[in-house]
C-alpha cells in the first residue's frame, strides 16, 4: 500500500515514556505522556504499514518512535535513541526514527533506549521499551515441478515449490481451456511447508490452465499455468488390437467353415480309387480286362496292382 493511497494496516505499540508534571518542576511523573512505534516496510513504488510486528525479510525497514505530547511538556527537552534490533546490530541517534532490515527469518526482540535531558542541571531519564517482532519470508515465486502435459482420464500429479514462510494459504482451481468461470470456487488448502502436491483427472484434451493463489501473513502472489492435455493413445492401441483381434478370429472361423467340405470330399475320392481296370493281351491277339477289387484302407502303402482279389474275364 502506498502511504498516499490509505488505507493503512496500523497497529500502535502504546509505550509510557517519563512526561513533567509541570513546565518547571523535575520531572518525576512517568503515566502522562505515552509513545507508539510504527513499522514501515517500502517494495519498490509501495509502502506497507505492519501493524502487528509481523516483518518481511530482505525488505528496507524504517520504524518510527511517535511522542505524545499535548501538553507540550517535552518541548524543550533534547532525545537521544538506541535501537537494539535484536540480530546483534545497535543503532544510535538523536532522531525517533531507523532505518534497517533483516536479512533472514525468524524471531527477534527490537529494544528501545530513550534517554530524556529536560533541563541543563537535571538528570537524564531513560525508559527501556522492547517489542518482539516476527521475520517472515514474502512470497516471491510459485514454481511448477513437474510437466506441463498430462493425459486424459488419468490421475496426474502437480508438484509446486513455493518460496515463503509457512504457514500459507493455497487456493486453487482448475479452468477448460482457460475460460473464467464465475460460478465455480476455489480450493482451499493451508500448507506447512514450501512443497505442494495437486492431485487432478482430466476429462477432456485441451489447452487447461490452473489458477493458484498462496498467501501468507505479510504477502499475498497470485498466478496461472497452462496445462496441455493430450488424448490417451493407450486406450486407442487397446482398442485397435480388440477390433484385429476380432476380425482375425472371424477370418479364421470362415476358412475352416470353408475348407472342411473339399477334404470330405477329398477322402472320399481317394477310397472310391481302390478299384483297379488291367487291360491284358494274350498271344492270340485277344485283350481281357481283369478288375481287381481291394479292401486297402486310406494311409495302405500296398500297391493296387499286387492286391490279390476277384478278376473277371
Amino acid at each position: 500500500m502506498d502511504r498516499e493511497h490509505p488505507p493503512w494496516m496500523l497497529v500502535h505499540l502504546l509505550m509510557i515514556l517519563p512526561a513533567a508534571a509541570g513546565s518547571g518542576a523535575p520531572v518525576t511523573d512517568l503515566e502522562n505522556a505515552a509513545g507508539k512505534l510504527v513499522f514501515y516496510q517500502t517494495e519498490g513504488n509501495a509502502t506497507y504499514v505492519r501493524e502487528t510486528g509481523e516483518l518481511a525479510s530482505d525488505v528496507p525497514t524504517e520504524t518510527i518512535f511517535e511522542l505524545f505530547d499535548p501538553q507540550r511538556n517535552f518541548s524543550a527537552a533534547k532525545f537521544t535513541y538506541t535501537w537494539d534490533l535484536g540480530n546483534g546490530e545497535v543503532i544510535q541517534g538523536t532522531e525517533p526514527v531507523v532505518r534497517y532490515y533483516y536479512s533472514e527469518p525468524g524471531n527477534y526482540t527490537l529494544r528501545l533506549d530513550v534517554g530524556v535531558n529536560m533541563a541543563q542541571y537535571a538528570p537524564p531519564i531513560t525508559g527501556i521499551y522492547s517489542k518482539d517482532v516476527q521475520v517472515l519470508d514474502a512470497i516471491k515465486n510459485i514454481e511448477l515441478e513437474g510437466p506441463s502435459d498430462y493425459t486424459v482420464s488419468q490421475d496426474s500429479s502437480l508438484a509446486f515449490h513455493v518460496d515463503g514462510s509457512p504457514p500459507m494459504w493455497v487456493c486453487w482451481r482448475f479452468l477448460k481451456n482457460c475460460l473464467p468461470d464465475l460460478t465455480s470456487g476455489c480450493t482451499l488448502t493451508m500448507l506447512y511447508e514450501n512443497s505442494l502436491e495437486l492431485n487432478h483427472t482430466f476429462t477432456s484434451a485441451g489447452v487447461h490452465c490452473l489458477d493458484i493463489s498462496v498467501r501468507n501473513d505479510i504477502s499475498k502472489l497470485q498466478t496461472s499455468f497452462s496445462l496441455y492435455v493430450r488424448r490417451n493413445d493407450h486406450s486407442h492401441l487397446l482398442f485397435i488390437l480388440s477390433c484385429a483381434a476380432v476380425l482375425v478370429a472371424t477370418f479364421s472361423f470362415i476358412l475352416v467353415i470353408t475348407c472342411r467340405p473339399w477334404q470330405q470330399s477329398k477322402s472320399q475320392v481317394v477310397a472310391s480309387s481302390n478299384t483297379a481296370f488291367l487291360k491284358d493281351q494274350d498271344s492270340g491277339g485277344q485283350s481281357e480286362i481283369v478288375f481287381t477289387f481291394s479292401s486297402m484302407e486310406k494311409g495302405e502303402r500296398e500297391p493296387l496292382v499286387l492286391q490279390h482279389g476277384t478278376q473277371y474275364y
